[in-house]
């Protein structure tokens, strides 16, 4: 069952599963909804994981017209509610832009954070050519911008085999950014800099994984990119063949594994 939590500034959406399996809090990438761990969820019970999934600010059931989008924000949202579920620290996952907001939250309070799993990072500042910068901005201008990022989630972030209830999400998706507010909201979160969490990143103290799809199109190489990552955060590389930027959705008992690794090392 969907329940809130109260933030100053607005409200959370978070799915519990409940339980006693070892506590997991995810959040999605901008954008993008809980929901997007659909499958993952399921692949959890049977590797005895609790995995909570957290809307962000602005996007899914969360309310809209916060005053603060940025990473740090996100991440203090993750830490906020693992303290609100009341089970002991927490392994966080974050996906593309919550994979910063995972690390600064592990950072900030390192007793509530037993590891992290970042799913198609960016974990920081990646840099990308001249025109691709200017392009995804061009793609997301109003009045086209919603259509494109549907068009652009639907067709290019899932290259591979796709979920089989793929279609239905995203009309969901489309749906939520229609309600008023909530594309606005995601232009808030689309343009973070990930400055803060790279500055952070030699500091994390706890257990990680890496997960990257080797066709993930938002980064120039995501095989280099989570090798490199994971160099910084001494942490696991979980390459999925063929998988794009969302692994959880196209291959999650992959993706369920690395959790259970990471939860395995804390055993």
């Amino acid at each position: 069952m969907t329940q809130t939590l109260q933030r100053p500034g607005g409200t959370l959406s978070y799915d519990d599963p409940g339980g006693t399996g070892r506590l997991v809090v995810a959040a999605p990438g901008m954008g993008d909804m809980r929901q997007v761990y659909r499958h993952t969820i399921q692949e959890g019970v049977s590797r005895n994981l609790r995995i909570v999934t957290m809307d962000v600010r602005g996007v899914g059931n969360s309310s809209v017209d916060w005053p603060d989008y940025s990473d740090a924000a996100i991440g203090d949202d993750m830490l906020t509610l693992v303290r609100h579920l009341d089970s002991g620290p927490a392994i966080l996952v974050g996906n593309s832009l919550t994979g910063a907001s995972a690390v600064i939250a592990s950072v900030q309070e390192p007793a509530l954070v037993s590891g992290l799993v970042l799913i198609g990072p960016f974990a920081r500042n990646v840099a990308m050519p001249a025109w691709q910068n200017f392009s995804f901005r061009f793609l997301l201008t109003p009045p086209w911008g919603k259509s494109a990022w549907i068009w652009y989630y639907k067709n290019q972030l899932y290259p591979g085999d796709r979920p089989p209830d793929h279609d239905e999400y995203v009309n969901r998706l489309k749906a939520n950014l229609s309600e008023p507010g909530r594309y606005n909201a995601f232009l808030s979160l689309a343009f973070n800099s990930h400055a803060e969490s790279g500055s952070k990143l030699d500091q994390v103290s706890c257990p990680v994984a890496v997960v990257m799809g080797t066709a993930d199109p938002d980064f120039p190489d995501p095989v280099v990119e989570a090798r490199e990552l994971a160099d910084v955060l001494n942490a696991e590389v979980v390459l999925i063949d063929g998988a794009g930027h969302y692994p959880q959705a196209q291959e999650p008992a992959a993706v369920a594994d690395a959790i259970e690794a990471v939860a395995d090392q804390l055993d």
